[in-house]
C-alpha cells in the first residue's frame, strides 16, 4: 500500500508532538505529502453571552494559527516539508474529518490528547470520535518517546476486509522502520459442543484452530513483502482486545493494528468493539482501519 497524503491533526499537546514526529518520519520515508490541521473553539465570553468582539475573534484565530505554524516549523526542522496547513474553527472531530475528506487522505495521524488509561475508559476523546467516524485509517499516537520509531507491529486479523486493510497498512508502515511483526487471530471462548450439549468437543476445536493457522500463514506470506520480513503468527482463544493488548505489552515499542466494523454509537456503549477496547486499553500507538461503508 502506497501512502500519498497524510493528515496530521495537531493541538499542541505532548501526544500531539509525538504524532507530529511519527507523521514527519513516515512521510520522509514514504514520500507522502504531509498536511496539518488544527481545530479551535472560541471560549465563552461570560461578560457578554453570545457576543464576541471582532478583536477577540481575531485574537483566537491568531493564537490558533500560531499553534499550527509552530508545529509546521518543528516538522520542517526534521527535514519534512509541509504541503498544507488547515486552521478551522469548530468541533475538533468535524474539522479533522472534513479536512481528511477534502484531501482524500490515506492516513490520519493524531495524538490521544494525553488522556490516561482511566480517563480513556470513562470518557470518549477526540481521537476516539475520529476513529469511529472516519472513512480513512487513523493512527493514534501515545506512549511517550519510546513509542517511536516502531520496533514491532501487532496485527489483529479476523478475516474481515477492514482487518486486511489494517494489516497491509501496518506492514507498510512497519517496513519503513525495519519493524518486526506478529499476526494474531483470537477466537472467543470456544463455543463448540458435543451432540448432547454437555461439554466442549476437542476435535472440533482443534480442527478450527488448524484451519485458522493455515489461513493466517497464507496471510503472513502476503504481508512479508510490505513488512520486509514474514510476521510470526499467533492463534489464540479469549477476549480479542485483551489478548492483542497483552501481546503488545510484551513487545518493545509496539503498534497494535485492528480493523473497525463501524458499530453504531449505542452498540459501542452497550457491547464495545475490539477496535474501541484496544484504543482505550493499549498503552502505545493504535492503528484502526475502517470497513467500507
Amino acid at each position: 500500500m502506497q501512502l500519498q497524503r497524510v493528515l496530521l491533526a495537531t493541538d499542541g499537546s505532548q501526544d500531539s508532538r509525538l504524532a507530529a514526529r511519527a507523521a514527519a518520519d513516515l512521510c520522509k520515508k514514504s514520500g507522502a505529502e504531509l498536511h496539518l490541521v488544527h481545530a479551535y473553539r472560541y471560549p465563552q465570553d461570560y461578560g457578554y453571552p453570545g457576543v464576541l468582539s471582532e478583536d477577540y475573534v481575531e485574537a483566537c484565530e491568531e493564537s490558533a494559527r500560531m499553534v499550527a505554524e509552530d508545529e509546521k516549523q518543528a516538522i520542517e526542522k526534521r527535514g519534512c516539508p509541509v504541503a498544507g496547513v488547515h486552521v478551522e474553527a469548530g468541533p475538533a472531530i468535524e474539522v479533522i474529518l472534513d479536512a481528511a475528506d477534502g484531501l482524500k487522505a490515506d492516513l490520519i495521524v493524531m495524538g490521544s490528547r494525553g488522556r490516561g488509561p482511566i480517563r480513556r475508559l470513562v470518557v470518549g476523546s477526540v481521537s476516539e470520535g475520529v476513529v469511529h467516524h472516519a472513512d480513512h485509517p487513523v493512527l493514534v499516537m501515545r506512549g511517550g518517546e519510546e513509542a517511536w520509531p516502531l520496533r514491532w507491529v501487532v496485527i489483529g486479523d479476523d478475516g474481515s476486509e477492514a482487518a486486511r486493510g489494517a494489516g497491509e497498512l501496518a506492514a507498510t508502515i512497519g517496513g519503513h522502520f525495519d519493524a518486526r511483526g506478529e499476526l494474531v487471530r483470537v477466537f472467543p471462548e470456544l463455543p463448540e459442543q458435543d451432540t448432547k450439549g454437555r461439554a466442549f468437543n476437542p476435535r472440533l476445536v482443534e480442527d478450527a484452530l488448524r484451519r485458522a493457522e493455515r489461513a493466517l500463514g497464507e496471510r503472513a506470506g502476503e504481508l512479508e513483502r510490505p513488512l520486509g520480513r514474514r510476521p510470526a503468527i499467533v492463534v489464540a482463544t479469549g477476549d480479542p482486545a485483551e489478548k492483542l493488548v497483552r501481546l503488545a505489552a510484551e513487545k518493545e515499542a509496539p503498534l497494535v493494528a485492528v480493523g473497525s466494523r463501524r458499530l453504531g454509537a449505542m452498540q459501542r456503549l452497550r457491547l464495545g468493539s475490539v477496535s474501541t477496547n484496544v484504543l482505550r486499553a493499549a498503552e502505545g500507538p493504535v492503528l484502526v482501519h475502517p470497513a467500507r461503508r
